[in-house]
Protein backbone atom coordinates (compact mmCIF):
# COMPACT_ATOMS: atom_id res chain seq x y z
CA UNK A 1 0.00 0.00 0.00
CA UNK A 2 2.79 2.42 0.92
CA UNK A 3 4.60 1.62 -2.34
CA UNK A 4 1.39 2.38 -4.26
CA UNK A 5 1.08 5.78 -2.55
CA UNK A 6 4.71 6.61 -3.37
CA UNK A 7 4.15 5.72 -7.04
CA UNK A 8 1.03 7.91 -7.22
CA UNK A 9 2.91 10.81 -5.60
CA UNK A 10 5.74 10.43 -8.10
CA UNK A 11 3.28 10.46 -10.98
CA UNK A 12 1.70 13.68 -9.70
CA UNK A 13 5.14 15.27 -9.31
CA UNK A 14 6.14 14.17 -12.80
CA UNK A 15 2.92 15.59 -14.23
CA UNK A 16 3.51 18.96 -12.52
CA UNK A 17 7.10 19.10 -13.80
CA UNK A 18 5.84 18.40 -17.34
CA UNK A 19 4.12 21.81 -17.23
CA UNK A 20 7.53 23.44 -17.40
CA UNK A 21 10.07 23.55 -20.19
CA UNK A 22 12.92 23.88 -17.67
CA UNK A 23 13.45 24.36 -13.93
CA UNK A 24 15.93 23.84 -11.10
CA UNK A 25 15.51 21.84 -7.92
CA UNK A 26 16.75 22.98 -4.52
CA UNK A 27 18.13 20.57 -1.95
CA UNK A 28 14.70 20.57 -0.28
CA UNK A 29 12.98 19.61 -3.54
CA UNK A 30 11.48 23.04 -4.31
CA UNK A 31 11.46 24.19 -7.91
CA UNK A 32 13.28 27.37 -8.98
CA UNK A 33 13.70 29.28 -12.22
CA UNK A 34 10.69 27.67 -13.84
CA UNK A 35 10.16 28.34 -17.54
CA UNK A 36 6.80 27.16 -18.85
CA UNK A 37 6.07 25.74 -22.28
CA UNK A 38 5.34 29.25 -23.56
CA UNK A 39 8.85 30.37 -22.49
CA UNK A 40 7.43 32.50 -19.70
CA UNK A 41 9.06 32.73 -16.27
CA UNK A 42 6.83 31.48 -13.45
CA UNK A 43 7.15 31.26 -9.68
CA UNK A 44 10.28 31.80 -7.61
CA UNK A 45 13.53 32.72 -9.36
CA UNK A 46 17.13 33.38 -8.36
CA UNK A 47 19.15 35.36 -10.91
CA UNK A 48 22.82 36.34 -11.08
CA UNK A 49 23.63 39.69 -12.70
CA UNK A 50 27.19 40.07 -13.95
CA UNK A 51 29.26 43.18 -13.30
CA UNK A 52 28.84 45.88 -15.93
CA UNK A 53 31.23 48.84 -16.25
CA UNK A 54 31.23 50.45 -12.77
CA UNK A 55 28.29 48.40 -11.49
CA UNK A 56 29.31 45.37 -9.38
CA UNK A 57 27.79 41.91 -9.82
CA UNK A 58 24.85 40.93 -7.62
CA UNK A 59 22.17 38.28 -7.12
CA UNK A 60 18.44 38.89 -6.98
CA UNK A 61 15.51 36.70 -5.98
CA UNK A 62 11.75 36.99 -6.18
CA UNK A 63 8.74 35.68 -8.07
CA UNK A 64 7.50 35.93 -11.64
CA UNK A 65 3.91 35.72 -12.83
CA UNK A 66 3.54 35.19 -16.56
CA UNK A 67 7.05 36.54 -17.21
CA UNK A 68 6.45 39.68 -15.09
CA UNK A 69 8.08 40.43 -11.74
CA UNK A 70 5.47 40.37 -8.99
CA UNK A 71 5.71 41.08 -5.25
CA UNK A 72 8.89 41.46 -3.18
CA UNK A 73 12.32 41.12 -4.84
CA UNK A 74 15.59 41.30 -2.92
CA UNK A 75 19.10 42.06 -4.18
CA UNK A 76 22.31 40.78 -2.57
CA UNK A 77 25.94 41.67 -3.12
CA UNK A 78 28.56 38.97 -3.65
CA UNK A 79 29.15 38.79 0.11
CA UNK A 80 25.50 37.82 0.58
CA UNK A 81 24.48 41.16 2.15
CA UNK A 82 21.09 42.51 1.04
CA UNK A 83 21.28 46.02 -0.42
CA UNK A 84 17.78 46.44 -1.89
CA UNK A 85 14.24 45.29 -1.26
CA UNK A 86 11.86 46.25 -4.05
CA UNK A 87 8.15 45.71 -4.66
CA UNK A 88 6.88 44.98 -8.15
CA UNK A 89 3.53 44.90 -9.90
CA UNK A 90 3.23 44.15 -13.62
CA UNK A 91 7.04 44.06 -13.76
CA UNK A 92 7.28 47.67 -12.57
CA UNK A 93 8.26 49.21 -9.25
CA UNK A 94 5.17 49.68 -7.09
CA UNK A 95 4.82 50.82 -3.49
CA UNK A 96 7.69 51.10 -1.00
CA UNK A 97 11.28 50.44 -2.16
CA UNK A 98 14.16 50.29 0.33
CA UNK A 99 17.91 50.59 -0.36
CA UNK A 100 20.66 49.80 2.14
CA UNK A 101 24.38 50.40 2.64
CA UNK A 102 26.21 47.77 4.70
CA UNK A 103 22.89 46.52 6.01
CA UNK A 104 21.68 50.00 7.09
CA UNK A 105 18.82 51.86 5.41
CA UNK A 106 20.21 54.52 3.06
CA UNK A 107 16.98 55.70 1.42
CA UNK A 108 13.44 54.63 0.53
CA UNK A 109 11.20 55.48 -2.39
CA UNK A 110 7.51 55.25 -3.29
CA UNK A 111 6.44 54.25 -6.81
CA UNK A 112 3.15 53.69 -8.64
CA UNK A 113 2.88 51.02 -11.33
CA UNK A 114 0.40 51.21 -14.19
CA UNK A 115 -1.13 48.18 -15.90
CA UNK A 116 0.94 47.71 -19.10
CA UNK A 117 -2.19 46.64 -20.99
CA UNK A 118 -3.77 50.03 -20.37
CA UNK A 119 -2.84 53.00 -22.56
CA UNK A 120 -4.59 55.49 -20.26
CA UNK A 121 -4.87 55.83 -16.50
CA UNK A 122 -7.27 57.70 -14.21
CA UNK A 123 -5.84 59.66 -11.30
CA UNK A 124 -7.33 61.99 -8.67
CA UNK A 125 -6.20 65.63 -8.68
CA UNK A 126 -6.93 68.10 -5.88
CA UNK A 127 -8.34 71.55 -6.65
CA UNK A 128 -5.65 74.16 -5.71
CA UNK A 129 -8.25 76.57 -4.31
CA UNK A 130 -10.79 74.28 -2.66
CA UNK A 131 -8.89 71.23 -1.37
CA UNK A 132 -12.17 69.44 -0.57
CA UNK A 133 -12.79 69.09 -4.30
CA UNK A 134 -11.17 66.19 -6.14
CA UNK A 135 -11.16 65.93 -9.92
CA UNK A 136 -10.64 62.66 -11.75
CA UNK A 137 -8.29 63.15 -14.68
CA UNK A 138 -7.55 60.71 -17.49
CA UNK A 139 -3.92 60.75 -18.61
CA UNK A 140 -2.06 59.01 -21.39
CA UNK A 141 0.46 56.59 -19.95
CA UNK A 142 3.98 57.57 -21.04
CA UNK A 143 5.80 55.60 -18.37
CA UNK A 144 4.52 52.50 -16.62
CA UNK A 145 6.16 53.37 -13.28
CA UNK A 146 6.05 56.81 -11.73
CA UNK A 147 7.61 58.15 -8.52
CA UNK A 148 4.94 59.19 -6.03
CA UNK A 149 4.55 60.27 -2.43
CA UNK A 150 7.46 60.78 -0.04
CA UNK A 151 11.08 59.76 -0.69
CA UNK A 152 13.50 59.90 2.26
CA UNK A 153 17.28 59.73 2.47
CA UNK A 154 19.02 58.67 5.68
CA UNK A 155 22.41 58.77 7.33
CA UNK A 156 23.15 55.01 7.37
CA UNK A 157 25.12 55.33 10.61
CA UNK A 158 22.58 57.24 12.69
CA UNK A 159 19.32 56.62 10.81
CA UNK A 160 18.67 60.38 10.80
CA UNK A 161 16.67 61.73 7.85
CA UNK A 162 18.95 64.03 5.85
CA UNK A 163 16.73 64.77 2.84
CA UNK A 164 13.08 64.39 1.86
CA UNK A 165 11.52 64.64 -1.59
CA UNK A 166 7.83 64.73 -2.57
CA UNK A 167 6.18 63.62 -5.83
CA UNK A 168 2.60 64.15 -6.99
CA UNK A 169 0.32 61.66 -8.80
CA UNK A 170 1.93 62.50 -12.15
CA UNK A 171 5.46 61.86 -10.91
CA UNK A 172 6.37 65.55 -10.69
CA UNK A 173 8.49 66.69 -7.76
CA UNK A 174 7.06 69.45 -5.57
CA UNK A 175 7.89 71.24 -2.33
CA UNK A 176 5.10 71.30 0.28
CA UNK A 177 4.68 74.45 2.35
CA UNK A 178 4.56 72.30 5.47
CA UNK A 179 5.07 68.66 6.45
CA UNK A 180 2.15 66.44 5.46
CA UNK A 181 0.64 68.90 2.97
CA UNK A 182 -1.13 67.18 0.10
CA UNK A 183 0.40 67.15 -3.37
CA UNK A 184 -0.57 70.17 -5.48
CA UNK A 185 -2.90 69.88 -8.44
CA UNK A 186 -1.38 69.57 -11.89
CA UNK A 187 -1.00 72.40 -14.37
CA UNK A 188 -3.98 71.02 -16.29
CA UNK A 189 -6.39 72.77 -13.89
CA UNK A 190 -6.74 76.41 -14.97
CA UNK A 191 -5.96 78.97 -12.30
CA UNK A 192 -8.46 81.72 -11.60
CA UNK A 193 -7.80 84.66 -13.91
CA UNK A 194 -8.12 88.20 -12.54
CA UNK A 195 -10.86 90.28 -14.19
CA UNK A 196 -9.82 93.42 -16.11
CA UNK A 197 -10.33 96.64 -14.15
CA UNK A 198 -12.95 97.88 -16.63
CA UNK A 199 -15.03 94.75 -16.11
CA UNK A 200 -14.84 95.11 -12.31
CA UNK A 201 -16.04 98.74 -12.54
CA UNK A 202 -18.88 97.70 -14.86
CA UNK A 203 -20.02 94.96 -12.47
CA UNK A 204 -19.83 97.38 -9.53
CA UNK A 205 -22.04 99.89 -11.34
CA UNK A 206 -24.63 97.17 -12.04
CA UNK A 207 -24.58 95.73 -8.53
CA UNK A 208 -28.14 95.14 -7.26
CA UNK A 209 -29.62 95.40 -10.76
CA UNK A 210 -30.74 92.60 -13.08
CA UNK A 211 -28.02 90.03 -13.47
CA UNK A 212 -25.93 90.39 -16.61
CA UNK A 213 -23.46 87.74 -17.70
CA UNK A 214 -20.01 89.24 -18.06
CA UNK A 215 -17.06 87.53 -19.72
CA UNK A 216 -14.05 87.47 -17.43
CA UNK A 217 -11.48 86.00 -19.77
CA UNK A 218 -12.17 82.37 -18.78
CA UNK A 219 -12.95 80.00 -21.63
CA UNK A 220 -15.68 77.32 -21.64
Amino acid sequence: MKAFIVVIACLFSLNSFCQYKSFKLTDSGDTLNRLDNNNQKQGRWKIHINALRTEPAYDEEGAFKNNLKEGIWRKYDMAGLMFAQENFKWNNLNGLQQYLVQGQLEHDEMWRSVDPDRKFDTIEVMDPIDQTKIEKKIIKVESYALPCGKWQYYDPETGRVIKTEYYDALGKQYTPKKEGEAAPATDSIPKKIAKPKAVEEFEKSKKGKKSIRVRDGMTG
